[in-house]
């Protein structure tokens, strides 16, 4: 089979289909969306979204995997600054913070996708999962070069604060959210810091 695209270069056609899904399963829900409004929308035919994507669960995961990239970046951003631990940590709160401020913010996307395949099995739960941990480790790595001590029930913490801060940040003042957010952090840090 021969296809238009370069290795490591997706084609015009994949990147308008991922980006369209990504879109539209953001703000409306994974479920709520078919396949005929992405192929309409992206304006492509059905035989090109199954040549890129051969199912739905395929084009959902592809949209999981660009989220992750994009939460990634921003946390590598923090942490390729060079700061302090603690700096770095009060830079990726700030980047959530950021994130739930913006005009079109609909949630953690992650915590939306595991809220319509509950079932653990799944691979689109697995890969909610597999981010997850991904970023709990992040942070624990973080809190670790803080305090020479387990980090794991501080990261959890955290991560447990950004859920509630992503979670209320589309139902309530996104300011007042993000503001509370960011206060927990700090005070978590400052716990971490002096723990015994």
């Amino acid at each position: 089979m021969v296809r238009s695209e370069s290795p490591g270069r997706p084609s015009e056609a994949r990147s308008r289909l991922l980006d369209t899904a990504c879109r539209i399963f953001y703000e409306e829900g994974i479920h709520a969306v078919g396949v005929d409004r992405i192929v309409t929308e992206a304006q492509v035919t059905r035989a090109t979204l199954y040549r890129h994507f051969p199912s739905k669960e395929d084009l959902v995961l592809a949209y999981l995997d660009a989220a992750h990239h994009v939460e990634r970046s921003r946390a590598d951003a923090a942490v390729t600054r060079g700061l302090p631990a603690s700096d770095t940590v009060r830079a990726l709160s700030r980047s959530i913070a950021q994130g739930i401020r913006s005009p079109d913010y609909r949630g953690c996307a992650f915590i939306n996708a595991v809220a319509e395949y509950p079932d653990p099995g799944h691979p689109v739960h697995q890969a909610v999962l597999t981010h997850r941990r991904w970023f709990l480790d992040t942070v624990a790595h973080l809190l670790a070069q803080i305090r020479e001590a387990p980090a794991e029930a501080a990261a959890q913490h955290f991560v447990m604060m950004r859920d509630g801060a992503t979670a209320a940040g589309c139902l309530f003042d996104p300011a007042l959210v993000c503001d509370t957010f960011l206060e927990g952090v700090e005070r978590l840090l400052r716990a971490h810091a002096t723990a015994r």
